[in-house]
C-alpha cells in the first residue's frame, strides 16, 4: 500500500489556471472525499492522478518516487456514467484488464491462464454481489448493477489506489444507499486508498476519513481564468463544526 505526496502542483491549459498550488499528504488506506462547486478542478484533479493529465508544475510522489504520467496497475478508475462494454458480459468484462496486460494485441488469453483470470474475475463478482450474472449482458443489468461492474472492472488489477468520479451520482437514494455500504466494505476489506468526488456533503462526510474542499480563493472578475482552485478545507471526519459545514455548503453553491 503506497502514501501519496503533492507538492505545490498546478494545472494550467494555456492561460486559463485550473489548479493552483495543491500540496498535500495521503497515508495509504485514507479514503478522501472531495467536493466543491462545479468545474473548480476536481475531476481534473483526479486525472492528474490516474495518469491521463500530465502536471503543468510541481510533484506528484507515490512512496517518495515520481508517480507515473500514464495509467498503471497501482490504479483504479470509476466514473459516473457506466463504463462497461456493451458487447461483453459480465464476466468477460471483467476479465478484460487482465486479458489486455498478457496480450494487447488479441485481448485475450488461452488455456491454464485464462481459468485462472476467470476464477480472479469471479471472485471479484462475488465480492460485488453479481455471481448470480456472470453471463448477462450490460443491457440486462439495473443501473446499480452496472455501476457495481463497473467497480469490479477497477479492482481485477488489485489497485492499491481507487478513484472514483461521482460513481453514484446517477443513482436513486435507496440503490445509493445499498453502493454506499458496498464501497465501505471493499475500502474496509482491502484496505485501499480511495479518493471520490461527490456532489452530496452528506455522502463525502457518511463515506471518507477525511473531506477535502476545492474552491477558487482569489478571483479576477476581469480574468476569471487567472487563478485556480485550490483546497480550502482539509477535514478530519467528525471534527466539522456547524459554522464550518454552512461555509463549505455556501462556497459549493456560490457561481464561480
Amino acid at each position: 500500500m503506497e502514501s501519496i505526496e503533492l507538492k505545490h502542483l498546478w494545472k494550467e491549459y494555456g492561460n486559463n489556471i485550473v489548479l493552483e498550488d495543491i500540496s498535500i499528504s495521503v497515508k495509504s488506506g485514507e479514503f478522501i472525499t472531495l467536493v466543491g462547486a462545479s468545474g473548480c478542478g476536481k475531476t481534473t484533479f483526479l486525472k492528474l492522478l490516474l495518469g491521463i493529465e500530465t502536471a503543468s508544475r510541481g510533484q506528484m510522489l507515490l512512496d517518495g518516487k515520481p508517480l507515473k504520467d500514464e495509467p498503471d496497475k497501482h490504479r483504479g478508475i470509476v466514473f459516473q456514467r457506466y463504463s462497461v462494454f456493451p458487447h461483453l458480459n459480465v464476466i468477460e468484462n471483467v476479465m478484460l484488464g487482465e486479458e489486455f496486460e498478457l496480450s494487447p494485441l488479441l485481448g485475450r488469453t488461452f488455456g491454464k491462464k485464462r481459468r485462472e483470470i476467470r476464477q480472479h474475475a469471479l471472485a471479484i463478482l462475488k465480492r460485488v454481489g453479481l455471481e448470480d450474472s456472470v453471463h448477462k449482458y450490460p443491457s440486462e443489468l439495473s443501473g446499480g448493477m452496472q455501476q457495481r461492474l463497473a467497480i469490479a472492472q477497477a479492482l481485477i488489477k488489485n489497485p492499491s489506489i481507487l478513484l472514483l468520479d461521482e460513481p453514484f451520482g446517477a443513482l436513486d437514494p435507496g440503490i445509493r444507499a445499498d453502493m454506499h455500504k458496498l464501497i465501505l466494505d471493499i475500502w474496509e476489506e482491502t484496505k485501499i486508498t480511495i479518493f471520490m468526488i461527490t456532489h452530496d456533503l452528506k455522502e463525502g462526510f457518511h463515506l471518507g476519513t477525511r473531506l477535502l474542499v476545492f474552491d477558487k480563493y482569489r478571483i479576477d472578475p476581469h480574468q476569471p481564468n487567472r487563478y485556480g482552485a485550490t483546497i480550502t478545507y482539509d477535514i478530519p471526519v467528525g471534527n466539522t463544526d456547524n459554522r464550518t459545514l454552512t461555509e463549505i455548503t455556501s462556497s459549493m453553491l456560490k457561481e464561480e
